[in-house]
């Protein structure tokens, strides 16, 4: 027999109404995620053949590089800032590689006569020259409140100027870079027990980021300065030395990023990067990285750069014309922002 008194007392206490709210609270919280749901729905149905193994696995190495470089600008993202950088020093990173890992009987060598130098140096000094870079950056934004907008986009067309005049400063001039060292070739393109390279680079520096976003004073102090500066200043947070260190480590993430994107594509050129800060901070926003500050997981940029991969992919799949696939990665971006800040007006 149903208890009808007991079903009076649960009314008035409001459950059944507020059932409808959080189902209205799901709903707007995860809305561009159940939009690129039914988009990679609509592609699965319109091409069956686009789930397959092969598929699958390109995808995961697409969204490798993408993933890694996502990781830098996400912590940038979550101190309230934003990185126009990116993309040019993911170039100069590129073609420093490239540069220090041709073949010796390439014809066309930058450094004629260099030798064979060990994988391992090449990145070095891709990382560090993009760490000062960045570091750069996070010493303006945090010492002379410049926005982050602006002094990212004068480190961006610095860059490109100093990345030009190294580009034409090799021995056959300015032309795109190749002959790559075969090991640094299949160090990119290669596998491992069957797990392309490029994934287990990705995978491995996801823990590590995890960890340090998660498990350290450093990550801890990261979310704070972008939660409340001000806040986390009084509390002893060193506000000038974490945003250093963020931007610092993004400049690790670019450089790494670089390196490997230059053995991927096979070439590097002053153009290498173009627009990739765009597609790195379009991610994070998907994922769920709020411009608010203090608000981001690994997981979220994992999940954004997967799903923003898997719709590029399979619109080229489709054979979508590629200024409809702008228009569409616009149209996802503009939303995810605008519910983010919805949410966050309705949290404040």
């Amino acid at each position: 027999m149903i208890d009808t008194v007991k079903i009076d007392k649960i009314e008035k206490k409001g459950l059944f109404s507020k059932s409808k709210d959080e189902w209205k609270d799901f709903f707007i919280n995860n809305a561009i995620f159940i939009v690129i749901f039914a988009i990679i729905i609509f592609i699965i149905i319109k091409e069956p053949a686009f789930v397959s193994v092969a598929v699958f696995k390109n995808i995961l190495t697409q969204s490798s590089v993408r993933l890694i470089l996502a990781f830098g600008v996400a912590g940038i993202i979550i101190l309230q800032g934003t990185d126009l950088s990116l993309g040019r020093s993911v170039g100069f990173a590129a073609v420093i590689s490239a540069s220090l890992l041709q073949r010796p009987d390439y014809p066309a060598l930058f450094y004629p006569g260099m030798g064979q130098l060990p994988l391992i140096v090449p990145m070095l000094v891709a990382i560090i020259v993009c760490v000062i870079f960045s570091a750069i950056n996070g010493y303006v934004v945090a010492k002379f409140l410049i926005h982050p907008f602006l002094a990212t986009m004068g480190m961006m067309i610095t860059l490109y100027g100093i990345l030009s005049i190294y580009f034409a400063s090799g021995a056959p001039g300015p032309q795109p870079i190749g002959g790559h060292d075969v090991r640094y070739t299949e160090l990119a393109v290669g596998s491992t027990l069957g797990v392309p390279n490029l994934v287990i680079f990705a995978s491995v520096i996801s823990v590590i980021i995890w960890v340090l976003w998660n498990k350290t004073t450093f990550g801890k102090n990261m979310y704070a300065v972008g939660g409340n500066p001000e806040a986390a200043k009084v509390s002893g947070v060193n506000v000038l030395k974490t945003t250093v260190l963020v931007y610092s480590l993004a400049g690790v993430m670019y450089g790494i990023g670089g390196y490997l994107e230059a053995a991927r594509i096979g070439s590097a050129n002053n153009g290498t990067g173009f627009g990739y800060e765009l597609d790195a901070i379009a991610a994070c926003v998907v994922g769920g990285i709020s411009f608010s500050g203090g608000i981001g997981k690994v997981s979220g940029a994992i999940a954004g750069v997967l799903m923003f991969t898997i719709i590029s992919y399979g619109m080229t799949f489709m054979g979508m014309d590629m200024n409809y696939q702008y228009i569409l990665k616009g149209v996802i971006i503009v939303a995810a922002v605008a519910l983010d800040t919805k949410k966050y007006l309705k949290k404040a």
